[in-house]
Parts: C-alpha cells; structure tokens; sequence
C-alpha cells in the first residue's frame, strides 16, 4: 500500500446529535420550532440529539439549511460553536402546557437536561383552575411561591392556602393538586426536586 492509497476507515458513522442540539440552542428555537422550519419530525430530531438515531444524509442537508450552517458543520468537520456566556430564551421559545379546560398554564422554565433531576416552571390558573399530579418518584418534593393572588396546595390528605408572597414545600411522591379557589387569577413559581 502505497501512503498515497493510504487512509483511515471508520466504521462509525458521525455523530451529530451534541452539535445538532448545540446549534439549535444557539439560536433559541425550539424542538417544534426546527422542526417546522426543516420539515423534520420533532420525535426524529429528538432522537437524533439524544443520539439515539443517525440522520440520513438527506435530512442533515435540511437541518443545516434550517439552521444556516454548511452540512459540515453539522457533521463533525468543524467544531461547533462555544455555547454563549449568556443564553436568552426568547418567550414564544419557552414551551408551556395547557389544561383542557383553559384555566391552568404550566410554562417550562428549565433546561430539558434538567428535567428528572431539578425543574421548574412558571405557573397561572384563573379562577377554578387546577393543576392535578400524579405521585413523583418516592422523594420528590415541590415548592411553590405564590406572586399573584392565592392558591390551595392538597398533598396526600395535607391542604394548605396561600396568599400572595407565601411559600408551600410538600411531598409530591403522593397524588396532589394546586387550587385557585380565590376571586381572581392566580401566578406562582413552581420548582420541582427530585431524589438525587
């Protein structure tokens, strides 16, 4: 063999999920975001970023176009960008939950790498409203300050109420549910610990 004809053979095909998620976040979109703009399903690109799938090459050329970087980047060839001293999440970027009812929204505040571990969100109920849980994993505990009006917090066979600036911390290993009871809209923080 000559060193002409010489050359490395990799049976690994690259992986782009790291940079895949590292270019998305640079630019604040969104999974449903990219995935409109590239017309890839938002259950694929997930896949991909938590490399638990390899993209053909046909669905890197519509990421890279979507995102605005050469398909090379997105294959390795050069490292992706340093992420940002500061990274700002734009509002229409933060994804939020809806009841059916309309009257208990659930914006996610924490980072997806997060979730599991550490999270918290920013919630609203008007008037009736509730937000019903399941039981978490065995440990887990919410606490939630309220900043607007008032809120009843049920864990197990535990209630509370809440006025604005007040603070519950229950055990959210057992079924519970946030009320608003009261006479106008409600806000809260919402953070949720799980077990290390």
């Amino acid at each position: 063999m000559t060193k002409h004809s010489a050359r490395i053979v990799t049976n690994e095909p690259p992986r782009v999920g790291d940079t895949l998620a590292t270019l998305r976040q640079a630019q604040s979109l969104s999974l449903d975001e990219l995935s409109r703009k590239a017309g890839v399903s938002k259950s694929m690109l997930s896949q991909i970023e938590r490399a638990q799938a390899n993209p053909t090459v046909a669905v890197v050329w519509r990421l890279a176009n979507a995102l605005g970087v050469p398909m090379g980047d997105l294959l390795g060839n050069s490292r992706p960008p340093a992420a940002p001293a500061i990274e700002l999440v734009a509002t229409h970027a933060t994804p939020s939950l809806r009841s059916p009812d309309g009257l208990c929204e659930l914006r996610i505040l924490g980072p997806i790498e997060l979730a599991g571990q550490f999270e918290w969100y920013a919630l609203s109920l008007q008037v009736g409203g509730a937000l019903e849980s399941q039981a978490h994993e065995h440990g887990t505990r919410e606490h939630l300050t309220v900043i607007s009006g008032s809120l009843e917090v049920v864990s197990g066979d535990a209630q509370q109420r809440l006025k604005n600036g007040e603070t519950a911390r229950y055990a959210a290993d057992r079924p519970h549910t946030v009320r608003n009871l009261g006479k106008t809209a409600a806000s809260a923080w919402l953070v949720v610990k799980h077990p290390a």
